[in-house]
C-alpha cells in the first residue's frame, strides 16, 4: 500500500465513523486538503483494487479489505503516538505529524513488538482507542460530552474529539489533560458555557470546547 492509499483509507474510515454513512467526495477532499477531482480519480483506483465501494453522489465506504488496512494504519499511528508521549516525553500536541510518518513503516513484527514493549495500551494519548492486531477496538467506555455534565456528579476526562495542535495547546493552557477530574459548578443558558473545577483550579469552558471533551463518571474523593 502507498502512503496516499493509507491516508485515503484512514480518512474514509474516520468520516464514516463520525457520520455513520458513506464519505462524500467533498468531505474527503476537505479532510485531505486536496481537490475534489483528485479525490474522484483516487476513489476510482481504490474501487478497482477492492478497497472501497465508490458510488458517486452517495458516498464511499470501505470494503472489508479496505477496513482491515485502515485499522492496521490507525493501530500503528496510535501506538507510535503513545510511544512518543510515554517513552520519549513529547507533549500530546507534538506527536501527530511524527506518527503520520512512522505509521507507514510496513513491518508488522515491529508493530507487534512495539505494542508489547508499551504494555498493550488500549488508548492513545488523546484517548482514541487502539485496535488490536485483529482490528478489534477496546470495549465502549460510554463517554459523554462535557457539555452534558450534571452537578453533583464527578467526571474524568478520557478523550478529546479535536486533536488539532491549536485545540491541544488550548487544553494545555487550561491545564487539562487525559485523566483530569472535573466537577460542574455552573452552566450558563445564554451561551451554554460551563464553569468547572479540576483539582484546585476553576476553569471556564466555552460551548465548543466542552463539546470536544469526552468524560466518564468518576468516584468522588
Amino acid at each position: 500500500m502507498s502512503e496516499s492509499t493509507d491516508n485515503y483509507l484512514k480518512a474514509i474510515f474516520a468520516i464514516s465513523q463520525d457520520q455513520n454513512e458513506g464519505a462524500l467526495t467533498t468531505v474527503i477532499a476537505s479532510r485531505l486538503s486536496t481537490k475534489a477531482s483528485s479525490v474522484t480519480d483516487m476513489l476510482k483506483k481504490l474501487d478497482e483494487q477492492g478497497l472501497v465501494k465508490h458510488r458517486p453522489y452517495y458516498g464511499t465506504s470501505l470494503t472489508s479489505k479496505g477496513r482491515k488496512q485502515a485499522l492496521r494504519v490507525i493501530r500503528k499511528h496510535r501506538l507510535w503516538e503513545y510511544f512518543l508521549v510515554e517513552k520519549l516525553g513529547f507533549a500530546w500536541n507534538e506527536v501527530h505529524d511524527i506518527a503520520e510518518q512512522l505509521e507507514h513503516i510496513e513491518s508488522d513484527d515491529l508493530t507487534t513488538r512495539l505494542e508489547a514493549f508499551l504494555g498493550f495500551p488500549k488508548y492513545d494519548p488523546h484517548g482514541d482507542p487502539i485496535p488490536d492486531d485483529a482490528g478489534n477496538m477496546p470495549p465502549d467506555r460510554k463517554t459523554i460530552a462535557a457539555s452534558t455534565m450534571k452537578k453533583a456528579e464527578a467526571y474524568q476526562l478520557v478523550a478529546v474529539t479535536d486533536s488539532s495542535n491549536l485545540f491541544l495547546q488550548h487544553m494545555k493552557n487550561l491545564n487539562l489533560s487525559i485523566g483530569s477530574k472535573l466537577l460542574l459548578k455552573e452552566k450558563y443558558p445564554f451561551d451554554e458555557s460551563l464553569t468547572v473545577t479540576s483539582g484546585h483550579s476553576t476553569i471556564h469552558l466555552t460551548k465548543e470546547v466542552a463539546a470536544n471533551l469526552l468524560l466518564i463518571k468518576a468516584a468522588k474523593k
